[in-house]
């Protein structure tokens, strides 16, 4: 009886799982441009999970993937949209776009056409190693939770304003989303995020755009390890909080290496902005600087006062209404300013810093005093002329970037007519001479003897 119960069952199960549809296996199709089908056929044709390679040769877009598949192409294989919207879009969840070349979108800002669409439907999708080239957006992570843009070529439009071009890769409200290891160059900005949260932006280079990152309302996120090299601005970040910037390099930007303003509560360590003589013609081609983001205005005086160069970027450092951050182990050099302080900035921490060549070492307005160092150590300065007796690496005395007239000069720049004076030399050996003739500012009563390494160059 046993027996017989036993062999029942066993039947019984066997008919069920016949009865099952078999489980479909991920297929892989390779595509030649001469098969004949489109290549939106193909993609509307295939199943989830599935991997469609295209061979090298030219495909027509716009198309849009609205599964979970792999499109990927191999050297060579480039998809060409039609001026109109975007060339590729993303709709479906962990889709995955790779090594393709991508160009031809049509050139509405309103619309957000891009080269390689990614859409808020489209959680945890992947765009890498891919080739997009003159698309007014690059890549657009548009509402993707998680999704990831890494080890992409950006090449944005040459031609026309640079303010009506869209950014190289721009995130909106993508929470968790990464922008890792690109190449970008040309366009508006090379990153642009707005109202996300938790992101990554590591090892991305930028080239000949306006801001290298463009960074607002985003909070709890990471910027490290990005070069910016030749840009109008470096890292741009604004109206965000609890940040870490760490181990980026501007070199030779034209206004700002780094700029935060109603940035707060974040870590910015081992950074290093790089100043140069650049021509001239830099700022008179691009125009003298707006106000936006309440960056001060530069005069055009400012502009040609030179000869056939001009020392940039304008501030290694801007720092406007930013409160609360920590500033460590930074370097910045060879600046026309090496950190401008204004605005109300409140309860940050320096330390560790090197400010090294700076025309102007710090530029701060204001009758308190603010002391830059923490824990009895200071920041290194290059033109402190300090004495370290008991050998400890700490300065023997305070050093103060600025006197009384450099704020005159600040508030009243048609006083540099005077800065030769017998008058103004006279006020200046007064206040080194009597101590309570400085008007207050910045004070580093534990200046660093030696630049602080690099962490990254630390054993």
């Amino acid at each position: 009886m046993m027996i017989m119960r036993l062999t029942t069952t066993t039947i019984w199960m066997a008919a069920t799982l016949a009865a099952l549809p078999a489980p479909t296996l991920a297929a892989s199709l390779t595509v030649k441009p001469t098969d004949g089908l489109g290549l939106q056929t193909i993609i509307s044709n295939a199943a989830p999970g599935d991997t469609i390679v295209l061979e090298p040769g030219s495909y027509a877009g716009p198309i849009t993937i609205d599964k979970q598949i792999v499109l990927e192409g191999k050297l060579g294989a480039t998809v060409l949209g039609n001026g109109k919207g975007s060339v590729v879009t993303v709709n479906a969840p962990g889709a995955i776009v790779r090594g393709l070349r991508v160009s031809g979108s049509g050139r509405d800002l309103m619309v957000r056409d891009s080269g390689i669409y990614v859409a808020q439907s489209a959680t945890g999708a992947i765009v890498d190693n891919n080739d997009v080239t003159d698309n007014l957006f690059g890549i657009y992570l548009f509402g993707a939770v998680d999704s990831i843009a890494r080890n992409n070529r950006v090449v944005g439009l040459k031609s026309g304003r640079m303010s009506e071009a869209g950014s190289g890769i721009t995130v909106w409200n993508a929470p968790g989303a990464k922008v890792l290891n690109n190449d970008i160059s040309f366009g508006r900005d090379g990153i642009a995020t707005s109202a996300s949260k938790r992101n990554t932006f590591s090892g991305n280079t930028f080239r000949d755009l306006r801001f290298a990152i463009h960074y607002m309302y985003t909070n709890d996120s990471e910027v490290s390890d990005n070069v910016s090299i030749g840009n109008s601005v470096g890292y741009a970040i604004m109206f965000s909080n609890r940040l870490k910037i760490t181990g980026n390099v501007s070199d030779g930007d034209r206004d700002h290496g780094l700029l935060l303003n109603s940035a707060n509560s974040s870590e910015i360590r081992g950074n290093k902005v790089i100043g140069r003589m650049q021509p001239v013609e830099r700022w008179l081609s691009a125009g003298v600087q707006s106000s936006e983001h309440g960056m001060p205005k530069l005069e055009a005086e400012d502009v040609v006062a030179g000869a056939s160069e001009r020392l940039g970027p304008e501030k290694c450092v801007f720092i406007y209404n930013a409160n609360k951050n920590r500033f460590f182990d930074n370097s910045f050099e060879n600046c026309s300013i090496g950190i401008h302080f204004t605005a109300g900035s409140e309860g940050n921490t320096m330390s560790g810093n090197a400010f090294i060549n700076n025309r102007n070492q710090v530029k701060y307005v204001g009758t308190r005093f603010i002391d830059w160092s923490s824990e009895g150590r200071g920041n290194f300065w290059s033109d402190n002329p300090a004495f370290d007796l008991d050998g400890d690496g700490i300065g023997d005395n305070a050093y103060r970037p600025n006197d009384l007239v450099d704020q005159v000069l600040w508030t009243s720049p048609q006083a540099k007519l005077l800065t030769t004076s017998p008058a103004v030399q006279v006020i200046r050996w007064a206040q080194s001479q009597f101590p309570a003739l400085l008007p207050g500012g910045v004070v580093d009563n534990h200046p660093l003897m030696a630049p602080v390494a690099a962490e990254k160059d630390r054993p």
